[in-house]
């Protein structure tokens, strides 16, 4: 069997099957190449390939195998053109960034996103002179208001983190492109198990592959998708140069987490919606956002652009961070870490952990209360989960 062409089939197919190029031996599972360098038949060969008139690997900082194979997976599953891989989600972005924009240049980001993106907006690429307005995520007025001749990138989260607020991306898209911007969507809560950004006219597609493309919590990685040309003249360049690489080996793990990513996110979205109902006949929770609920403002919305609501439910408690912390250290089943997307559900406080570094000004603006709480459903069932925050909000 040679490799498959993805426009002929579904996507839970090309999750299992899209991307493998096997070797002499014939194997069944995908190998990993767990080399730095390759070697070539003869000096013309390798003259040929670091000057890229002969395709082939070189180096795998930039060119190896298991990698690719993730690579043109994710991109048959997104829909994409072209898919390159990095060393976290975090480096997707600035990779992004940094390929694609120069000094002078501006970003309208949407201000509730994840707050490493938002240190790395005003922090990193300010230093090198690209600057970023913050706009709320629905406010299409404001996007609009806040682009200038200068704008060249539109970037947001839909799902938001941590308040699951959902984005209209064709409004965005038809917006970018009016003004001759790029839109880039961080799909990494919904994963193209649940929605398909290309659809709705973004540009370009970024994944914290260490979440629910892993699954259990293993490795860290990223991903970036767009067109062809794009990715190769600009992204892979910088890649190549600078060297934000993805691991082989993670590689081979996200590999496996594609396989079975298609029936994993749906069991994530049946415990989330199972567990967001439950939080709101609960008298000590003022507030659940959960894309699932008709009481989400964007539930129509999400309805039409998602398949699934995710399994990210946040929500607030009475009484603040005091209550919040009660709660989460009452927990038995749900590990304390920030991290998310794992079969193994998760809490945190957002406030003190992934959005610690902004002001308490900037976490008021985005909603991000003392007493929220963010929970990534997992795996375990449902009953059991819900035992468990039962016993936490009335101990």
């Amino acid at each position: 069997m040679g490799k498959i062409d993805p426009k002929n089939y579904d996507i839970q197919t090309c999750s299992v099957r899209s991307g493998q190029a096997r070797t002499p031996e014939n194997e069944n599972s995908e190998p990993i190449f767990l080399t730095s360098s390759f070697v070539f038949n003869n000096a013309a060969e390798a003259a040929a390939r670091f000057a890229g008139d002969e395709p082939g690997n070189i180096y795998s900082r930039f060119t190896n195998p298991t990698v690719k194979t993730f690579e043109d997976r994710l991109a048959a599953m997104e829909g994409g053109e072209r898919c390159i891989g990095t060393s976290s989600g975090m480096s997707a972005i600035m990779t992004t960034c940094m390929s694609l924009l120069k000094a002078g240049d501006h970003i309208v980001s949407s201000r509730s996103i994840f707050g490493s993106t938002i240190g790395l907006f005003n922090n990193v690429l300010s230093k090198f002179g690209i600057t970023t307005t913050f706009v709320p995520l629905t406010d299409y007025e404001a996007w609009a208001n806040a682009i200038t001749p200068q704008t060249k990138l539109l970037f947001l989260e839909s799902p938001s983190n941590p308040l699951m607020e959902i984005a209209d991306m064709r409004r965005l898209a038809d917006l970018a492109h009016e003004n001759d911007c790029l839109l880039v969507v961080d799909n990494c809560f919904c994963t193209p198990a649940l929605q398909l950004p290309f659809k709705f006219g973004t540009d370009i597609v970024i994944h914290s592959a260490t979440k629910y493309l892993d699954g259990q919590g293993r490795c860290v990685g990223g991903a970036i998708i767009g067109p062809e040309k794009l990715m190769n003249d600009d992204v892979f360049g910088f890649l190549r140069t600078a060297g934000p690489s993805m691991s082989p080996f993670n590689a081979w793990v996200f590999l496996k987490g594609l396989e079975t990513l298609g029936i994993r996110m749906q069991a994530h979205c049946q415990n989330a919606q199972i567990i967001a109902e439950w939080l709101e006949t609960q008298k000590q929770v003022s507030r659940v956002y959960f894309p699932g609920l008709a009481s989400h403002p964007q539930h129509d919305l999400a309805e039409k652009q998602q398949t699934g609501p995710g399994g990210i439910v946040s929500f607030e408690i009475k009484g603040g961070k005091d209550a919040a912390w009660k709660l989460i250290d009452g927990t038995n089943l749900f590990s304390i870490t920030a991290n998310l997307g794992d079969v193994k559900s998760t809490i945190t406080h957002p406030a003190t952990t992934t959005h610690h570094k902004l002001t308490d000004e900037q976490r008021a603006e985005v909603g991000i209360s003392g007493g929220l709480i963010r929970l990534s459903v997992g795996h375990e069932s449902v009953d059991d989960l819900i035992k468990d925050l039962d016993a936490a909000l009335t101990g």
